[in-house]
């Protein structure tokens, strides 16, 4: 009886401790922003994103294998040739087929790895016809978004909390406001479309980032620097500048909203018309209209 005790004693440790462990584990990556604990990239929307992913998957791979190899043979190493098993050390110095071996090995490796690695760089570089153009420009501290084909200009500032609060009770869903994250003036553009992102700075260098668009450059003062992205999901997606652009660095985010032709070209219409009351309150539909298909920084679906 003590040792039947002792053993679902034992057991009952192990389970608490395995469900411990199961319950710690990093979130997943949620959709357009930063999730609790993770480690993950956040979910791709676009070609190149997801071929980011798959060559960093494609790497790791690679290096875990490499690491686990050579773990293992140092193991060995220690084991085969230590001083017990193996007191008169060999003299040997030169071994020509495993030099051709240790040479010729890594080279195939790293060709494994530049093949997709540039196939992915010139996928990045190589913009196909744009469907709409917007210009970012940095400043210290917000983002401009002008789009010239539709005569506008967005200023996108970061939401105090109280500003944050207003924009909740006036009818935005709270996952779609994240702190630190959510802007007064969104960013539309449709779905299925190729975007041309021009990127500029008026002061310091900034940099234009959208994780889940697998976007990132730097905005100079002086110079355009461009990328292009083509979001296939609807959805809000968060970025923020990368650059030490100066004291309110981690205080300029983007939020780029991915819409239906229709919606785009409803709101580019009302801030032409320079109705930004209308706009807000497409902005406010749309929200409405995704609040339940996406989901909130927890990785749970949203309610």
């Amino acid at each position: 009886m003590i040792k039947q005790s002792l053993r679902d004693r034992m057991l009952a440790g192990v389970s608490g401790a395995l469900g411990l462990g199961v319950l710690s584990l990093p979130a997943l990556a949620g959709t357009g922003q930063p999730s609790p604990k993770q480690i993950t990239f956040q979910e791709a929307v676009t070609p190149i994103a997801e071929e980011i992913h798959w060559v960093h998957d494609y790497v790791n791979i690679i290096i875990f294998v490499i690491t686990a190899f050579v773990l293992l043979l140092m193991l060995y190493v220690m084991w085969r040739f230590s001083e017990k098993r193996h007191p008169t050390p060999s003299r040997t110095t030169h071994n020509t087929t495993l030099e051709v071996l240790w040479t010729v090995i890594p080279v195939l490796i790293l060709v494994a790895i530049a093949i997709p690695s540039f196939k992915l760089l010139y996928n990045q570089y190589t913009f196909p016809p744009p469907d709409l153009t917007i210009k970012a420009v940095g400043h210290a501290w917000n983002w401009t978004h002008e789009l010239p084909d539709q005569g506008i200009s967005v200023d996108s500032i970061m939401l105090q909390p109280n500003e944050r609060e207003d924009a909740i009770n006036a009818g935005m869903p709270a996952d779609q406001v994240p702190r630190n994250l959510a802007v007064d003036n969104e960013v539309l553009v449709p779905v299925d479309k190729v975007v041309h992102v021009l990127v500029t700075s008026t002061d310091v260098i900034h940099a234009w980032t959208i994780p889940s668009f697998g976007s990132k450059v730097d905005a100079v003062p002086g110079r355009i620097t461009a990328t292009w992205f083509k979001a296939t999901k609807e959805g809000i997606y968060f970025g923020q500048c990368s650059e030490l652009c100066g004291k309110d660095h981690a205080f300029m985010p983007i939020a780029i909203r991915v819409v239906k032709d229709q919606v785009f070209n409803d709101w580019a219409a009302a801030l032409k018309a320079r109705d930004r009351k209308k706009a807000k309150e497409i902005i406010r539909n749309a929200a409405a209209d995704l609040a339940g298909k996406t989901k909130t920084a927890d990785n749970r679906p949203a309610n």
